[in-house]
Order: C-alpha cells, then sequence, then structure tokens
C-alpha cells in the first residue's frame, strides 16, 4: 500500500493512546478494534463516498482470509501468488505505522490494527482511505474533548502558573529564598510552567523567568479553572469601523460603532460570532473581524518596575510645570474661554481634582463618533484625551491603548479623581465618590455615571 492511500489523523493517535484513559486495559500485541467497541466507540475509515466501521472491515476480512485458506487447500498457484502479495503489502503497511509516535510514546498499537485479521491494509488501499476518524454516539469528533472534556485551550491552562496571594510572590533567580528578586508575579498574575523543583515553580512570564514559591500559586488541573476566573477573553477588532449587531446576523440591526483595535470583553461564543460589551449595550460581531484571545496579567521585572515608577514621576512633574503655565495663561486672559456660545473655566491646577473639575463642564455636550472637540462633540477616547490635553498630558485616541497608559491602580476602591477607567470599548474619567465623567452614547453625549454601571477592566492613574 502507498503511503498516499492512508492518513491517520492526529484524532485517531489520541483515540487508541486514550481507551487506557478510559480504564479499558489491552494488551500491546492485543487486538484494540475489538477493544474499542466495549467502550461504546467505533473506529471508521472515511473516504470520499462512505463510512466504513473497523468491525465491518473485521468481519469482510475475515471472510477473504477464509477464501484465501480454502483457495491454499486447493493448491492453486494463482491463489498461492495473490496471498504471497497480499502478505507483502500488509507487511510493509504494518512497518510504515509502527513508526508513527506522538510526542515520545510510540503507537505499536496500530501495527495490531493494521493487521486486523492480515487485510486492513488491503481494505484501507481498496478504498483509497484518506482519512480516519473517531465517532462515538453522543461525542463530538474533537478527541482531546471526548476524552478529557476539555478543550484545546483549557489543556494548555494547565501549564499556567497563576499567582494566589494577597499582593505578589517574588520571583527569584534560583529556587531558594536566598536567591536575587529579579521580578514579581502580582496576585492573579500569569506566568508559564517551565519545571519544578524542591517545591519551586521555574516560570516565564513577560520579560520576567524565575523560580516562585509553589505554596503561593496554583498549577495543573487547578489552573484550568481558576485560569478562566483570571484570564479576559477579548475580542481586538481588525477593521476600520466594526459594527456590533443587537443580533448574530449581518442583516440584524447595528447597536453601535467600534474602531479598530479596540478591545472587546467577550461574554459569549457562538458559531461565526460573539457576544461583546460596549457602551451602548450588549451586542454581536462576526468572527470575521476580530481576533479572539484570553488576556492574562504577567509579572513585572524590577528593571520594568523602577522605570515606570520613574516615568510616573516624571509624567507628574511635566503636568505640575504644564498646569503652571497655563495657570499663567489664564490669569492674562481673565480665566475665561469662550466656545459655542457658551463660557469655560481654563485649567488651573494639575491635581486630579483640577482635571475632573474641568471635565465636568462639557457635560450636556454631544457624542460624536471619532470626534476629539469638547464642545462640537467626542468619543469616548477623544474626550479623555482633549481634558488631559488642557493639562500637558498627551494621551492616545483609544480605549484599549488608555489601559496602557500611566500606572495601575488596584480596583475602584482606591482610585482617585483623574483616573482614568477602562470598560470593554469605553473609557471615562473617575470623578470621585463613585462616579465617573464621560462621552457615553449619541443619544446620551457627555455625561456623569456611576462607575461599577459595567465592568471595569482596569484603572489608570495620569497625574
Amino acid at each position: 500500500m502507498k503511503k498516499n492511500n492512508l492518513k491517520l489523523t492526529a484524532c485517531a493517535l489520541a483515540a487508541v493512546i486514550g481507551v487506557t484513559g478510559m480504564g479499558i486495559e489491552a494488551e500491546a500485541t492485543g487486538n484494540v478494534a475489538s477493544v474499542l467497541p466495549s467502550a461504546g466507540i467505533e473506529l471508521y475509515l472515511q473516504d470520499e463516498e462512505k463510512s466504513t466501521s473497523l468491525s465491518s472491515i473485521k468481519e469482510e476480512a475475515d471472510k477473504e482470509e477464509a477464501d484465501k485458506e480454502e483457495a491454499e487447500k486447493e493448491g492453486t498457484e494463482k491463489e498461492g501468488a495473490n496471498e504471497e502479495e497480499a502478505e507483502q503489502e500488509e507487511g510493509s503497511d504494518a512497518s510504515e505505522l509502527e513508526g508513527i509516535s506522538v510526542g515520545s510514546a510510540q503507537v505499536g498499537v496500530f501495527s495490531d490494527i493494521a493487521s486486523t485479521s492480515g487485510t486492513l491494509s488491503k481494505k484501507s488501499s481498496e478504498k483509497k482511505i484518506v482519512d480516519t476518524v473517531l465517532v462515538s454516539e453522543g461525542y463530538t469528533r474533537d478527541l482531546r474533548a471526548m476524552v478529557s472534556g476539555l478543550s484545546e485551550e483549557e489543556e494548555s491552562f494547565k501549564n499556567l502558573v497563576i499567582a494566589r496571594v494577597n499582593d505578589y510572590v517574588n520571583v527569584r533567580d534560583i529556587p531558594s529564598e536566598d536567591g536575587e528578586i529579579v521580578g514579581k508575579l502580582y496576585n492573579k498574575s500569569v506566568g508559564s510552567f517551565i519545571e519544578e523543583e524542591d517545591g519551586w515553580y521555574k516560570i516565564s512570564s513577560g520579560s520576567v523567568e524565575g523560580y516562585v514559591k509553589g505554596e503561593f500559586c496554583v498549577t495543573g488541573d487547578e489552573a484550568v479553572d481558576y485560569a478562566k476566573e483570571v484570564g479576559t477573553r477579548i475580542a481586538t477588532v481588525t477593521t476600520t469601523t466594526l459594527k456590533v449587531r443587537e443580533q448574530p446576523g449581518l442583516e440584524e440591526t447595528v447597536l453601535g460603532l467600534v474602531p479598530i483595535e479596540d478591545e472587546l470583553i467577550v461574554t459569549e461564543e457562538l458559531d461565526g460570532w460573539v457576544k461583546v460589551n460596549i457602551e451602548e449595550g450588549d451586542g454581536y460581531v462576526s468572527t470575521d473581524y476580530v481576533t479572539l484571545s484570553t488576556e492574562f496579567v504577567k509579572a513585572e521585572s524590577i528593571a520594568e518596575e523602577k522605570a515606570r515608577l520613574a516615568k510616573e514621576e516624571e509624567a507628574r512633574k511635566a503636568a505640575k510645570a504644564a498646569a503652571k503655565k497655563k495657570a499663567a495663561e489664564n490669569a492674562a486672559s481673565g480665566g475665561k474661554s469662550e466656545s459655542g456660545g457658551k463660557t469655560y473655566a481654563n485649567p488651573t491646577g494639575s491635581t486630579g481634582a483640577d482635571v475632573v473639575q474641568f471635565a465636568k463642564q462639557f457635560v450636556g455636550n454631544p457624542y460624536v463618533y471619532g470626534g476629539t472637540s469638547l464642545t462640537n462633540g467626542a468619543d469616548c477616547s477623544g474626550f479623555v484625551m482633549s481634558v488631559y490635553k488642557n493639562f500637558g498630558v498627551s494621551l492616545p485616541h483609544s480605549s484599549a491603548a488608555d489601559r496602557s497608559v500611566g500606572a495601575a491602580v488596584n480596583g475602584l476602591e482606591n482610585a482617585q479623581p483623574g483616573d482614568i477607567i477602562c470598560y470593554s470599548g469605553h473609557v471615562g474619567i473617575y470623578a470621585g465618590n463613585g462616579q465617573i465623567v464621560h462621552a457615553s452614547t449619541s443619544k446620551t453625549g457627555i455625561i456623569v455615571s456611576n462607575a461599577n454601571y459595567r465592568s471595569i477592566l482596569s484603572i489608570r492613574r495620569i497625574l
């Protein structure tokens, strides 16, 4: 049999190996084909026209074998030659199959399947088999999900190391408390497992590689559910302007618009669509226009921590200098500016409270998708950007990019006026007392809302 006449998929490989995981024992020299049906599983060979079960092929093979034996007794030269040819073909196929490996495990059992009654390879060649799949009533074709009950992504979560502490766990250069601290793995932050040594896990996380004490982390099976809890499922927009619809379907009513590279929280995954959360509410987007990923917080190296703190201090000094300059200009102009028939007070300080006071003046002004005007209309990130521009701080016109500016704030309870609050596809300015000021929707314009009216992705301190 030629190799291109038989393609063994990874699905079938996992099926045979997974037999022992179902509590079924079979010797390597035994007949695996006879074991699979006892587990309620049948092995099928699929060609372009139809699928044929291994058991039915075995029955045909048994009949052919009996015919051969009868022909051999008759001693006909023709039948003897055919038998010799078939045996040579079978031996070739079996040797090919015996060389198949999955990881480090040699799959010798496939030679047993190939030699079922001595003629499976011949039957496969005759039928021009192009695929081998495992089919079990009530199961999908995903063997990994059938055997373990986990998706491929969930299986990968077993290789994560997730911190479960009050604040952070130190990452050290050796598996000992005497080791030098090279980084910090904050609570619910995630690293990739490399190896275990004396109760320490060696991990790689962000730019950090080192050891964390195992008692402060979870990994393996325990990490699967915890990863879903601490991770955030994200849909990143890949088209210039994405339409979010009220229901899954290209003809459904458009709920809102989202710009390219914006990141939306996924709350449900369907066939070809995902349910996401935007300012206008929950809607659906086609997976053709987003990329899906699970986002985890990574470790921070000591060098990165120092650089971040220095940057924050530099930003505070720059903002203070800009505010002082602006205050001088205000004094010269009487502290007022005219725009659109309205008079607005210019910024007079450099604190978060000053930012909020300035921002609140524009409540009631319109929301305009893609806009940056505080008077004529701005979208959410355009509003935040333009407010902070008046304090000498440059911010991106992107709610997704705003999630990485400034310094992280741990929880709304630690937020201060002037911090920016980031949501799925949205951003606003924390006004204190549990409220935000933000450019909400085209229906509401710039308004003040409760900060926890939606799930918060991150809080960032700018000043």
